[in-house]
């Protein structure tokens, strides 16, 4: 398989993960004694702290290499702002597409870098890609779970969804493939603005929703995420 092929089959495999975790979340919602409070809160910080490793050892690091301490402080920076200012706009649509947020902005920078190692002639997207896909099954299922307990729409739609973002992986992929192997200061610009985002989004809508009374679960899903991705960071560059 050349390398346009391998990249758009494990950009739509990390896609799909989401859709999966939504699936997930949907039977969880038709048989909600199987998992339970504790173990549904240790999900959704178990999606916490993977996002906070994507940031610390993935976004942060390869998007502050690429830029000026200033500039990245200041991509930094924006990110958070910015999210902030959406959380805002969405608090007032009374949306819940705050988890939905936090998935795709760590999700299509990550996808932009696999395309743009892939074109690169890096050996590390495969791991990569798997490291995507772990974060983002548990990030399906908390989005999942925070749409369908807050919107109207119905489970069937909110799934097909799901499925159409999918498509986001290869679309986020080819251009990191094609437009920015010669640009890394915007790959830079734009891992550590999204970083920023992530973090906002963290400590404002997962954090809150993890924390359970008497229950050391939920903090625990938050280790083991942040654990997951440090693994993958050290096969990444070990």
């Amino acid at each position: 398989m050349d390398t346009l092929a391998t990249l758009l089959a494990l950009s739509l495999l990390a896609g799909a993960s989401m859709p999966v975790g939504a699936a997930l979340a949907r039977w969880d919602r038709l048989h909600p004694a199987v998992l339970g409070p504790g173990w549904r809160h240790f999900i959704v910080a178990f999606g916490g702290g993977a996002l906070l490793s994507a940031v610390a050892l993935v976004l942060v690091p390869d998007g502050a290499e690429q830029l000026p301490i200033w500039l990245a402080a200041l991509s930094f920076g924006a990110g958070g702002i910015v999210f902030c200012l959406l959380d805002i706009w969405l608090g007032r649509l009374q949306s819940a597409a705050g988890q939905m947020v936090a998935m795709l902005s760590d999700f299509i920078p990550e996808a932009i870098a696999l395309g743009a190692a892939f074109a690169a002639g890096e050996q590390t997207g495969v791991l990569l890609a798997l490291l995507i896909v772990l974060q983002n099954i548990p990030e399906g299922f908390n989005a999942f779970e925070e749409l369908d307990a807050r919107q109207h729409s119905s489970p069937e739609r909110i799934l097909a969804v799901f499925a159409l973002l999918a498509l986001v992986g290869p679309a986020a992929a080819l251009s990191g493939y094609f437009l920015l192997p010669d640009a890394p200061s915007l790959m830079g610009g734009l891992m550590l603005f999204a970083s920023g985002g992530i973090l906002y989004l963290i400590f404002e809508d997962i954090a809150p929703q993890a924390r359970l009374e008497r229950r050391w679960s939920p903090p625990l899903g938050a280790v083991a995420g942040f654990v997951l991705g440090l693994v993958g960071h050290l096969l990444l560059t070990g």
